[in-house]
């Protein structure tokens, strides 16, 4: 199959968190399988831009990526050279994938996709969500779904969601679409063998959270809930373009765990894997997360994890790698205390995380569950 992706970024811009790497992931999976897959996207990168070529094909993995520049209406990514450039060849592709809702790569792809009689699919990627559309700019969001999104929504393939939760949270909404593919993301595994389970190697026990500091992780409440976890210290791992990291620190002053709560910054890499490596738990408590790539990440290194409910792989946590809790810092605290002062259930929950990682989250494995979704709607014609 000829499959064309459209996603607002991608790399060299890793600023944008977990979803340009799911999307560059299923890409070259879905490469390695024998398929044609190409990529537009734009070269933003935070206030300026990635250093790539612009409007040629440049070979990543396998999968073809162009970059286009963006012209006024940066916010909403809009690049009339990227509009041009979908007229001419969406046409010739045998599905579109589209990646976010909200922004115009999106709203511009659908309505070429759905002249040219070309099926396509749509990936939220966590965005229709009630409480952050009511968070986050509610007015305009609600006029751009009347305007745009609803009939974008209505005439998808399929809407792909990475977990139930992300399901019913769109039927809240009331949109009306065509079904649901509920499909994963994957995970790229540590290297084999350099990164053996540190845990245990400090007297004092640690907690982990890694991603954006953003108020929709849920670091303010895991911070307060560490004035109930008084043995562990708490390393707070990721970027910071949102400016948030002032008002963490004042909540770990005001509760009293300042001193055992520590700012690392954004990590990659070997350095990424070192740190899921060592620590005793994994932490995430975020308000709303329709996944949760570290979460597998942290499973795959053998940390047993604590997730709030809200979280979209809490379903699969809840099978024996972690515990699932509600979001109050008193139960989050709890939970983490139970863990803290149970070795042996640690490493059970962690080789029980582990081989769900492994087994259920490969790209291969998530690759292949596309490919039957793809296949399943490819002719299908709007």
């Amino acid at each position: 199959m000829r499959i064309l992706h459209i996603v607002p970024t991608y790399f060299p811009a890793t600023r944008y968190g977990g979803p340009i790497y799911s999307v560059h992931g299923l890409c070259r999976a879905l490469a390695a399988r024998g398929h044609e897959v190409h990529v537009f996207t734009t070269n933003v990168d935070g206030p300026g831009v990635s250093p790539v070529p612009l409007g040629t094909a440049v070979d990543m993995d396998g999968v073809a990526v162009t970059y286009f520049e963006t012209a006024i209406g940066r916010r909403l990514y809009r690049s009339p050279a990227m509009g041009r450039a979908l007229e001419a060849a969406v046409p010739v592709f045998d599905i579109v994938h589209l990646h976010s809702v909200f922004l115009w790569p999106t709203a511009k792809a659908a309505c070429v996709a759905r002249a040219a009689g070309v099926p396509y699919v749509i990936a939220p990627r966590g965005m229709l969500v009630g409480d952050l559309i009511r968070s986050k700019s509610r007015v305009l969001k609600s006029a751009w779904i009347y305007a745009f999104e609803r009939r974008n929504l209505e005439h998808a393939a399929a809407l792909h969601v990475t977990s139930d939760i992300e399901a019913d949270e769109i039927r809240q909404l009331g949109l009306t679409n065509r079904g649901f593919a509920v499909i994963p993301n994957g995970i790229d595994l540590p290297p084999l063998g350099e990164f053996e389970a540190q845990r245990g190697s400090t007297r004092q026990p640690t907690i982990l959270a890694l991603g954006r500091l953003s108020w929709k992780k849920g670091l303010d409440r895991l911070i307060e809930a560490m004035a109930h976890v008084p043995d562990a210290r708490l390393i707070i791992a990721g970027n910071d373009d949102e400016g948030y990291q002032p008002r963490l620190e004042e909540i770990a002053i005001q509760y009293g765990v300042r001193d055992r709560t520590q700012f690392v910054g954004p990590v990659y890499g070997d350095e990424k894997w070192r740190l899921f490596s060592s620590a005793d738990i994994f932490a995430l408590a975020s308000y709303s997360e329709n996944f949760g790539n570290v979460v597998l990440e942290a499973m795959a290194c053998g940390a047993p994890v604590v997730v709030t409910a809200e979280v979209g792989l809490a379903s699969t946590v809840a099978e024996g790698a972690g515990l699932v809790t509600e979001g109050t810092p008193v139960a989050i605290g709890a939970a983490l205390s139970r863990l803290i002062t149970s070795p042996v259930e640690r490493e059970r929950m962690g080789a029980v995380g582990q081989r769900l990682a492994v087994q259920r989250f490969s790209w291969s494995a998530v690759s292949g569950l596309m490919e039957q979704e793809y296949k399943s709607i490819v002719g299908f014609r709007t």
